[in-house]
């Protein structure tokens, strides 16, 4: 949503001002935004390989979406959390097997469907209770192995805004490529009256126009968008991390999820009465 907006300002504020004192037909050259167009997307295939096409056009659509990452959705988290430490506490690590091997028809899980709705958040958080359940690690052992999926999981997420962020900084070259076309054209035609000339050289410098507009205007905003929604979606799995941690060293789960909670972004975190209330509404 907030894309559009800014699309819509840097439009106003570039060809708004400009139809001030000049024609809006004149920055009408529909070879020149095809050469952009084109010259950008064939940088764009040749300097990635195929899973870095893929990842980046599949993370696009995500740009014009809002974030699923806010105060609501990490309570879930924290209060599914809840319930599945409390019944650890009360009937054994044994007691979870049959939640975390079928997730889906979990009466515990399914009670979160906005949870359930990130595969990778639910693939993370039953691998490690799978673990605990079934394994002799400890918590130091857990967490190093956890730290190095999440530094994965972000390099890896990183990608499309790296993607983005380069053709970003290639459009301006390819905006002065169309314009030293335009002038190599004018050049021959010199005979030319200086009307005719002006407008050819005119027609030539929308391609530099256009390369920095699109550049800074539209393909970076969307690198900055992508990078932003990298750095949300990545905060859960520090949360989940700190509160399965917090519980292998021996904290009661109320006051592990406390310190899931406190890794949360101000903007993203309940209170702790509010966290609490929730907790407490959702067991009875």
């Amino acid at each position: 949503m907030f894309l559009i907006i800014g699309y819509v300002i840097v439009l106003a504020a570039s060809l708004g001002t400009y139809a001030v004192h000049g024609s809006l037909a004149a920055l009408w050259v529909p070879t020149e935004y095809i050469a952009i167009v084109g010259l950008m997307t064939g940088g764009f295939v040749a300097g990635n390989g195929g899973k870095a096409i893929k990842s980046t056009v599949g993370a696009l659509p995500t740009v014009f979406k809002g974030s699923r990452y806010n105060k609501a959705f990490y309570v879930d988290v924290l209060s599914l959390m809840y319930e599945l430490l409390s019944k650890v506490r009360k009937e054994g690590l044994m007691s979870i097997e049959g939640d975390i091997e079928n997730a889906e028809s979990s009466p515990i899980f399914s009670k979160y469907p906005n949870f359930m709705g990130d595969h990778h958040a639910v693939e993370f958080l039953t691998d490690y209770l799978r673990m605990m359940v079934g394994g002799n690690l400890n918590a130091f052992e857990i967490e190093n192995l956890m730290d190095m999926e999440i530094e994965t999981h972000h390099h890896e997420a990183h990608g499309p805004a790296h993607v983005m962020s380069k053709v970003a900084d290639s459009v301006p070259a390819f905006g002065i490529v169309v314009a030293v076309m335009g002038v190599v054209n004018v050049m021959g035609s010199v005979g030319e009256p200086p009307a005719v000339l002006g407008k050819m050289i005119g027609g030539a410098l929308v391609g530099t126009f256009l390369g920095i507009l699109v550049s800074y205007g539209f393909v970076a905003p969307i690198a900055g968008q992508l990078e932003q929604k990298v750095d949300e979606g990545g905060k859960i799995y520090e949360c989940m991390k700190v509160v399965l941690l917090a519980s292998m060293n021996g904290y009661a789960p109320q006051v592990a999820i406390e310190f899931g909670r406190k890794v949360l972004f101000s903007t993203d975190r309940p209170s702790f009465t509010e966290l609490e209330e929730e907790v407490k509404s959702r067991k009875g």
